[in-house]
Parts: structure tokens; C-alpha cells; sequence
């Protein structure tokens, strides 16, 4: 397998360095080769740097939307170097997981269990840039037996204390934040400070979960590699064609009572603004 670049937003907050550093740990011991960190901005070595000193690795984009960076700035600068991208972290069930894990973690810190939940993203001005939240919403809420809502940390609405104190209106008591974020930065900050909220999770990026979809999105990139050359060359009108029908990707692993949920790959449409399953 080639070397890996992780394509990372960055932080100015001291405390991304060590998460990120601990998720291309967990990838390098799983995936068997050299991995490296790349950012977007804020710190480096950037994109354009890592990929100058390994032209043609292979560009995981550890973003868990698909805005501007991951659709635009990404693949741009691969270019340059020949590398190649895979897909992003947006509607990965490795997300979903993680997040209920960490809300876990911050009830039993919290005293108890939150009677709400409001997963916090991003948020995108670009169409589509906000559909890894709201897929995450709709993924959390199979495991959960409360209503889970979407938040946006920016360019998107409700806002995280927006959403706490709808809750809050309704009756709920224990509404907690799920932090849809990889790594520290001002939007865990600023989560860290809404009003109201009973709970608040840590960010994502060194969950073991995290670092097995990653993997499996670069050992799925290294198979289409190996397959490729042995592909009969696509003619003019069946290039799209035969993109659409690529083989899938593998699952991550999962928790082992989330087997059944995950493994019947359920997809149902876009969630509406409050879901609660198994209630």
C-alpha cells in the first residue's frame, strides 16, 4: 500500500496536535505504513508540503462533511502531485458509534443519562456540506431511546444553544451535546460554554473507530489500485457507468451488540429535525 496523507481542517488550539497525532498512530499500526498529517490551515506541514514530499500518496480527508475543503480544496491539490482521494468520513456508521460512545462517557462524568440529544456540527454554506450531521443524527438515533436533534456551530441553523433551549422549552431536562467534531478547537470551546446543555462529548478523531474507517478507506483505495490495470479500457459513453456500479467499500468494525443495526446497512432518507427510534 502507498503512503497515506491524512488531509486534516487544523486547529490554533494546542490540544488537535496530540488527538490527530494519536488517530495516524492508530491508522499507521492498522493500515502497515509510513502516515502522515497534512493540514488545511493553521498549522502545517500543509497539503501542498506533505504531498511535495510524497508526490502520488494516497489522500484520506478526515472531515466528517462534505463542504468546500473536501470537494474542492482536496482534490485540487492532489492533482498536482498525483494522488489520489477517497472519500471523506460523511455517513460513515463509524461516526455514529463513536458518538454514542462518547456520550457515554460524558453522562457517566455528567451524573446520568441525557433525556435529549443534539449532535453539533460544523455547519456548511455549501449544498450537501451539512449532510454528515444529519446523516450522524440519523445513524445515532437507531442506539438511542431519546430524541436527537442537528445543531451547527456555524453557517447553519439551529445553533447548538439555539437547539439546547428548544429542547429545554419542551420539558427536557438533561439535553446533552455531541460533539460532531474531530479535534479541539473554538467550536468545542464554544460547546463546552452553551447554556443549559447537561453534557458535553469530546471530539472524535482518536476514537479507535475512527481510525479503522480510515484504514478501511485506504485499503479499499489500494484494491480498486490493484484491480485497475487489469479493467478493460471504458469507452466514450461508459466511463459513468461503470463508476456506478464500483465495488463498495468494507464495514468498519462495530461494537459487538451494534452488529445487526450496521450490518443490515439500513439507509432510510434525509432525518427530520427530531428523531427518536426505539422510544
Amino acid at each position: 500500500m502507498q503512503q497515506i496523507v491524512l488531509a486534516v481542517h487544523g486547529s490554533v488550539d494546542p490540544g488537535s496536535a496530540p488527538v490527530l497525532a494519536r488517530l495516524a498512530a492508530r491508522v499507521r499500526a492498522l493500515a502497515s505504513v509510513p502516515v502522515t498529517v497534512a493540514h488545511l490551515d493553521h498549522r502545517s506541514p500543509s497539503l501542498a508540503d506533505a504531498l511535495r514530499e510524497r508526490p502520488g500518496a494516497l489522500v484520506v480527508p478526515v472531515l466528517l462533511g462534505d463542504g468546500y475543503h473536501r470537494t474542492v480544496d482536496i482534490p485540487a491539490v492532489a492533482r498536482r502531485f498525483g494522488s489520489t482521494v477517497t472519500r471523506g468520513l460523511s455517513g460513515e456508521p463509524a461516526v455514529a458509534l463513536a458518538l454514542r460512545d462518547r456520550l457515554r462517557a460524558a453522562e457517566r462524568a455528567a451524573g446520568g443519562p441525557a433525556d435529549a440529544v443534539v449532535v453539533a456540527g460544523a455547519g456548511s454554506s455549501r449544498p450537501g456540506g451539512e449532510d454528515g450531521t444529519l446523516r450522524a443524527v440519523e445513524q445515532l438515533a437507531r442506539h438511542l431511546a431519546v430524541p436527537v436533534t442537528a445543531a451547527y456551530c456555524s453557517a447553519g441553523s439551529p445553533t447548538p444553544a439555539e437547539a439546547v433551549a428548544r429542547l429545554r422549552a419542551d420539558g427536557f431536562r438533561r439535553v446533552a451535546l455531541a460533539a460532531h467534531l474531530l479535534a479541539p478547537g473554538r467550536f468545542t470551546r464554544a460547546l463546552a460554554g452553551v447554556p443549559g446543555a447537561w453534557a458535553v462529548t469530546e471530539p472524535l478523531a482518536d476514537h479507535p473507530l475512527l481510525a479503522a474507517a480510515v484504514a478501511a478507506r485506504c485499503a479499499d483505495a489500494s484494491d480498486t489500485g490493484r484491480r485497475r490495470p487489469a479493467d478493460p479500457p471504458p469507452g466514450p459513453h461508459d466511463t459513468e457507468a461503470r463508476g456506478a456500479h464500483a465495488d463498495p467499500p468494507p464495514a468498519p468494525p462495530t461494537a459487538p451488540h451494534d452488529t445487526e443495526d450496521t450490518a443490515r446497512g439500513r439507509h432510510p432518507g434525509p432525518p427530520p429535525a427530531l428523531l427518536c427510534w426505539g422510544a
